[in-house]
């Protein structure tokens, strides 16, 4: 089976086509035949040796990819699933011992998978998994009331804007950032105000709500930039497992989504969000697997809106 993946960390180019031994499933598990997996800044990481332990005794090929779509193509023995051959699915997956999702199938536990969307592609049902789970974990961590409101840093990424979007869901007042050239998009997301983003960020968003926000969830990893922004006593919820300290009386929240594996009934959530027309699947781009080099160094220039999807 032909996957995509590193033999020696490094840049872009360190990505290449590689063959893997074929899988089967196994008990409680289904095989996936992937059609489309997402470019994520996790998948830059691994590929660059930022998470690569010595201790963990992996070998390579280090194949990334934490998002995927595809066609069940084999259920497992003894395996209790409403799931059957020829379902289109979709799941997050957490690469461990060289297992990500940049290949051409893959195994995961049952309870790891959910069917795609109806009406959705499998390159846009791609999109979904990793970047929908965040935000949902991102919402009820704050755990916020109907009406009170939410800062979103980054909302014109994938994971701010399915973020904006669930908050809304949710009934929240939602505040978010945008560029000039990405202001209609935001506010098409359905944010109640835009502010410009930037370094001054705290204070556009103090000039909108002067005793500060009930919480804020930074997309853009604006940390202590972004902090004078949250009243005392609110929330701020950081990806990148940033703590401010003891300020405030301010909670802060690490969103480790890794611990929302085999949660396929969030996912299962996320996909009547996105029929129902709450939360939008965006994609930016789709590229061959062959050219997964290409899509990473697009990826880490920046100013991708949506997600470039390799195709299998």
């Amino acid at each position: 089976m032909r996957a995509v993946g590193v033999n020696q960390f490094g840049g872009p180019e360190a990505l290449e086509v590689v063959e893997l031994p074929e899988v089967h499933a196994g008990p409680g598990e289904v095989r996936v035949r992937v059609r489309a997996a997402t470019v994520n800044p996790t998948d830059t990481a691994l590929r660059s040796g930022k998470y690569f332990d010595p201790a963990a005794g992996t070998s390579p090929p280090y194949v990334p990819g934490m998002d995927m779509a595809g066609v069940i193509d084999e259920v497992g023995p003894d395996t209790t699933t409403r799931l059957e051959v020829g379902d289109t699915v979709m799941a997050m997956v957490i690469p461990h011992e060289s297992h990500g999702a940049y290949r051409e199938s893959i195994v995961l536990s049952a309870d790891s998978v959910a069917r795609t969307p109806e009406g959705a592609s499998l390159v846009e049902a791609a999109t979904l998994p990793m970047n929908g789970l965040t935000a949902w974990y991102t919402i009820e961590l704050l755990n916020l009331r109907p009406g009170q409101t939410l800062a979103v840093t980054g909302a014109a990424g994938c994971f701010g804007g399915y973020l904006v979007q669930q908050a809304k869901f949710a009934d929240l007042r939602v505040i978010a950032d945008a560029s000039e050239a990405d202001d209609e998009l935001v506010r098409s997301l359905g944010a109640d105000v835009v502010v410009r983003r930037g370094d001054d960020i705290a204070s556009r968003i103090l000039a909108e709500v002067p005793d500060g926000v009930d919480a804020l969830a930074d997309g853009a990893v604006q940390n202590e930039l972004a902090l004078p922004a949250v009243r005392d006593g609110g929330g701020f919820a950081s990806v990148r497992n940033w703590t401010g300290g003891d300020e405030r009386g301010i909670s802060f929240h690490k969103v480790w989504v890794f611990e929302l594996d085999h949660r396929a009934d969030l996912l299962e959530e996320l996909r009547r969000q996105v029929q129902a027309g709450a939360v939008t699947l965006r994609v930016a781009d789709t590229m061959a697997m062959e050219h997964a080099a290409e899509a990473h160094r697009r990826f880490e220039a920046g100013g991708v809106r949506g997600r470039l999807v390799l195709t299998f």
